[in-house]
This record gives structure tokens, C-alpha cells and sequence, in this order.
């Protein structure tokens, strides 16, 4: 019998995409832009003790990403399932009018999915991974099964550049900076540390941080009240990044655990490798 290939398959922009060490810093972005959705990061601060739990909620997130990306078609069926159940049994108060509402509102798993993959994109393009227009609009269509996992209509999940730059000025309006943001953004510059590894947080992490915070859209700047440099200079800086982490050895980068992509050249064999190159093949 041949190996299953999962839910993407090696022939998808999205299994070559997300082999990509820049999804880090496209994480931390999508991170920033969620919050900005007051009754989204409400749900999460009311469900979670964020401060205490937001490394491992950043790495639940890439290993989901992960396993239904590289994993097989049970174990991505079993990732999607096992979120939307949690999601089920979840709740929080809209800060604003007392409202008490489920965190899988579809309304709220639309504009976490959005943001997510919006900046995916977002950064991995302008750091110089090269997708083509065409190829970026097939990266979102492909996210419409990302978008099933965690209970969403993929009919009502934007499929190309076009429908995702409209539904962000849809939702414009909804957003702010609240206190719930202001929290996220604060952890995101300062996260708890261990004092001897104090160093390291000033050096890489707040580099790390507001380069993903400068490549948010001028929107969320002015929402988050923080300035940010110009877009030329941004953009320089990702690619800077971008070249930097790229020349790290993929076999090295892929050994950090859950080594998702190692497994999977393991079940479908070399050849299934995710490189740049092969996006257009």
C-alpha cells in the first residue's frame, strides 16, 4: 500500500511553505494581529492562564500546524477533532456589553484563521521565499481545509489575495486594542524568564518580537499606539532575517521536536522533502 500523504501532499504550496524557518516570526505576528479581535483574545485570556501558558499555546499552535500539514489524513482529522471539541466546551463574557458567547463562534474562528494565515503568507513572502500571485492565491484556497479542522465552512473562508484583503476591511471596524491586547503585546516584548536567560531575551527575542510586530499592517499600529519603522525598512529586515535563518541547515532545524517533517520524508520517502524550488512543480 502507498503512504498516506496527509490532507496537503507534497505536490501543495502549503507542504513547501511551511517547511520554512520564517513561520516563527510569521507566528508571532499572527499572535499580535488576534489580539487586536476583543472578543477572540477574551476567549483565550478567560480560558488559559495566557501568562503562565503562552509558550506552550504558541507551541500547541505549531504542532498543529505540523500535524495537519505533514501528519497523516488520521492524525490531521484527529488534531482538527480534538480542537473543535475543546473549542465546544469553552466560553468568555464580551468585555464590553457582558454578552456571554462560545469561543467557536464562527465569527471569532474566522478572524484567528484569517490572521493566522494572512500572516503566514505575509511574512514569508516579503522575507523572500518566492511565491508568485497565482501561487499565493493557491495557498489560501488550500487553507479552506485548515479552515474544516476547527469548524469552519470552508465555503465562507476567503480563497484568494482578493476575498482576504475584503474581508479584512470588513473587519476593520470590529477590532481594538483593549486591555486584553495591550497584555498580549507586553508579554510578547517582556515573556517571563529565567534570570540567566535574561541576556537572551533582550538580544534575540525583542529582535524576534518587533520584527514581527513592525510587519503588522499601519492599522494595527495605530490600534496598539506603538510606532513602527518604514516599510522599506521592515521589509530589508525580514529579508535580512529570512537569508539569516535559511542558511541554517534544514536537516538541523527540522531535528527540534515534534520533527513533523522528518516523519514524513520518513513515511513517503525523500523525494517528499519541502524545498522552495518545487512550489511551482
Amino acid at each position: 500500500m502507498e503512504a498516506d500523504p496527509g490532507l496537503f501532499t507534497p505536490d501543495s504550496v502549503t507542504w513547501q511553505v511551511h517547511g520554512d524557518p520564517m513561520m516563527w516570526v510569521a507566528g508571532i505576528r499572527a499572535f499580535y494581529l488576534q489580539a487586536l479581535h476583543p472578543r477572540a483574545v477574551r476567549g483565550v485570556m478567560a480560558n488559559s492562564d495566557f501568562r503562565k501558558d503562552a509558550w506552550g499555546r504558541l507551541l500547541r499552535t505549531a504542532d498543529f500546524v505540523g500535524t495537519t500539514t505533514y501528519g497523516t489524513t488520521e492524525a490531521a482529522e484527529r488534531a482538527g477533532a480534538r480542537v473543535r471539541k475543546i473549542h465546544s466546551m469553552l466560553g468568555a463574557t464580551d468585555p464590553d456589553t457582558g454578552e456571554r458567547y462560545g469561543v467557536d463562534d464562527p465569527e471569532l474562528l474566522l478572524w484567528v484563521h484569517c490572521a493566522e494565515i494572512d500572516s503566514y503568507l505575509h511574512v514569508l513572502r516579503r522575507s523572500g521565499f518566492p511565491l508568485t500571485d497565482a501561487q499565493a492565491d493557491r495557498y489560501l484556497a488550500e487553507h479552506r481545509v485548515s479552515a474544516r479542522l476547527v469548524g469552519l465552512d470552508p465555503a465562507a473562508v476567503p480563497a484568494d489575495r482578493a476575498d482576504m484583503a475584503a474581508y479584512f476591511l470588513t473587519a476593520r471596524p470590529l477590532l481594538a486594542a483593549g486591555a486584553d491586547a495591550r497584555a498580549v503585546d507586553d508579554f510578547l516584548l517582556r515573556p517571563p524568564t529565567h534570570p540567566l536567560l535574561m541576556p537572551a531575551r533582550e538580544v534575540l527575542w525583542r529582535r524576534v518580537a518587533h520584527l514581527a510586530y513592525a510587519s503588522l499592517p499601519p492599522y494595527a499600529h495605530e490600534l496598539y499606539g506603538r510606532p513602527a519603522p518604514e516599510p522599506a525598512v521592515v521589509t530589508r529586515r525580514l529579508r535580512a532575517t529570512g537569508t539569516l535563518l535559511r542558511c541554517v541547515p534544514a536537516r538541523l532545524r527540522w531535528q527540534l521536536p515534534p520533527k513533523h517533517i522528518l516523519r514524513a520524508m520518513a513515511r513517503l520517502g525523500p523525494d517528499a522533502r519541502p524545498a522552495p524550488y518545487k512550489v511551482g512543480h
